[in-house]
């Protein structure tokens, strides 16, 4: 992993210009180096009547040795800086992706200049961000992955020049951050009479037949089709609307259920072991962690990850909780941090001992007092830009604190003070747009029934890449943490894709049963009796830093 920040500038810039680019430069370096503090390198070069500096701040994560960026092709010039992880389509093995990549772009430059790109970022599987400097042809290509797991923004100084970066500069308010939007591919033509006219979209496009599609070779293949919408094919519907379930060891249709849950064990086993194998080792510290709060979305991660890591590497759960001082009015000074997550964590993490006692589980208690929200708050607020909403900051100091990993590591012995290991953090997003795990899911199919709901789910699908993914790696990552998500994982999104509505969610069942029906099956069969049963709850409600000062704020209000 590492920050990207990028400057293009055509000639003729001026003396004031360059000193503002200089104070944005110096501040883009000081927020990118926290995501990337093991090597850092710049790069500034001429290519046509263009001036480019490249920086690069890497998080060493791949290859057995610190790989420092830009990457600088040797026979072409060409530059890469790449954001990403490569977990399938290349043999990387145990080297660098990054080095991998950029040698097979100049592999697939020499069959073809004009397709090179598209047909290489068409083979891998992973989350990215990158910036391409195409020498011989004058251009740049810039993009994130199409799902939009890394952060990657841009902003405008001007008809001459652009600035794209991980993250926001904090010098310059005089101009906007916009995040590129991660259904394209950008290829900025620098001989173009201004850069704004110079730019060039390339879409995405979804397979058609299964997982091939009919496009042709300049055209970017999506891994994975549309949601499949049928809703006449899946389990028998003369059950009762209230129908009531204590445990889904009674549940009545499993014989229907069991192949897609086998197929999703199978699928999701696949997309975490791909996401940790690659993970250095680093002694006797835990590699991997998991941002915990109890629910069934990540407990089915830890459940699925104790089995793929080696037995003797601990795992750390990361539980946060925060003072509110709007609840804390009403509470005793020994429950402040006893928030829903808090509950429902120690719960996860009881449930995960049972079902693996030889396991080392790290329960970390990640306490945040309210001085300190106020202390980061600023901070935390500059790394959503351009995310600006009450709920988008909820959200963001709930992510930031967790990844950060201070805390208490707690044992049925004992409370220690403990700071996180992990450099890679597993995350359950994903889980609730493809498995129904939203009230307007269940909405849907109150008021309309199962086309709306199976309308409303591929609608949510579809929008993934343009939510908040973004935002979320910029948070994480500001603590030198990379954030994974194993159900964003090509395979698992083709699976789920192409899956019937009706065996992955029911909502002739309770909330907290219907919804993501499937993955809660899975979580009973693993063991996870309790996490199966429990309703989906916000983490800004969880962990409770939503209304922190008044109860009058909405979450689309602008901050």
């Amino acid at each position: 992993m590492c920050g990207i920040q990028v400057l293009i500038t055509q000639t003729g810039i001026n003396g004031a210009k360059t000193e503002t680019y200089n104070e944005i430069w110096a501040s883009l370096t000081a927020a990118n180096s926290r995501r990337g503090p093991d090597a850092h390198n710049e790069i500034s070069v001429n290519v046509g009547p263009a001036r480019i500096i490249l920086g690069a701040h890497v998080l060493h994560l791949r290859g057995p040795n610190t790989q420092a960026q830009p990457l600088v092709a040797q026979n072409t010039g060409d530059i890469l800086c790449w954001n990403g992880e490569v977990f399938g389509g290349l043999d990387i093995g145990d080297r660098n992706d990054g080095v991998e990549l950029l040698n097979e772009m100049q592999r697939q430059k020499a069959i073809d200049r004009h397709t090179y790109i598209q047909r290489t970022l068409s083979k891998i599987e992973g989350p990215y961000a990158f910036v391409y400097v195409d020498h011989e042809q004058q251009h740049v290509w810039f993009a994130r992955d199409y799902l939009g797991r890394r952060s990657l923004l841009t902003k405008s100084m001007g008809a001459c020049a652009m600035l794209v970066s991980s993250v926001a500069d904090t010098a310059d308010e005089s101009t906007t951050w916009t995040e590129i939007p991660a259904q394209r591919i950008y290829c900025v033509d620098l001989n173009a009479q201004t850069l704004d006219v110079g730019i060039t979209e390339y879409s995405w496009n979804y397979a058609t037949h299964g997982l091939e599609t009919e496009a042709k070779d300049e055209q970017l293949k999506l891994p994975f089709g549309r949601v499949d919408q049928t809703v006449d094919i899946g389990p028998s519907s003369d059950i009762a609307l209230d129908v009531q379930l204590s445990d889904l060891a009674e549940f009545p249709d499993i014989c229907q259920w069991q192949p897609y849950i086998d197929r999703l064990k199978s699928e999701l086993t696949q997309a975490v072991k791909t996401r940790v194998d690659s993970i250095p080792m680093n002694g006797t510290h835990a590699r991997c962690g998991v941002l915990f709060s109890g629910g069934v979305d990540c407990m089915v991660l830890a459940a699925i990850l104790t089995t793929v890591l080696p037995r003797d590497e601990p795992i750390e759960l990361f539980n946060v909780a925060f003072e509110n001082p709007r609840q804390t009015k009403l509470q005793a000074e020994s429950a402040i941090y006893d928030v829903p997550d808090r509950k429902t964590g120690r719960l996860g993490w009881h449930e995960l001992q049972r079902i693996d006692p030889h396991r080392e589980w790290r329960f970390v208690e990640c306490d945040v007092p309210y001085s300190q929200v106020v202390e980061h708050r600023t901070h935390v607020q500059q790394l959503l830009v351009p995310a600006c909403t009450v709920m988008d900051m909820s959200i963001g100091v709930a992510l930031w604190f967790a990844s950060r990993g201070h805390g208490t590591c707690v044992t049925a012995e004992s409370r220690t003070a403990y700071v996180g290991q992990s450099r890679v953090l597993l995350l359950g997003m994903g889980a609730d747009e493809q498995l129904g795990g939203y009230s307007r899911h269940r909405s849907a199919w109150e008021k309309s029934g199962p086309r709306a709901l199976a309308r409303e789910i591929a609608l949510d699908v579809e929008r993934i890449a343009t939510r908040n993914l973004g935002r979320d790696d910029r948070v994480v990552s500001d603590n030198a943490k990379e954030a994974r998500f194993p159900f964003l994982a090509a395979n698992v999104v083709a699976f789920l894709s192409n899956t019937p509505i009706a065996f992955k969610m029911d909502m002739r069942y309770p909330r907290g049963v219907g919804e993501k029906l499937l993955l809660r099956l899975l979580a009973h069969q693993l063991g996870l009796v309790q996490a199966s049963m429990l309703a989906k709850r916000a983490i800004q409600f969880g962990a409770r830093t939503a209304k922190m000062e008044s109860s009058q704020t909405r979450g689309q209000d602008t901050l």
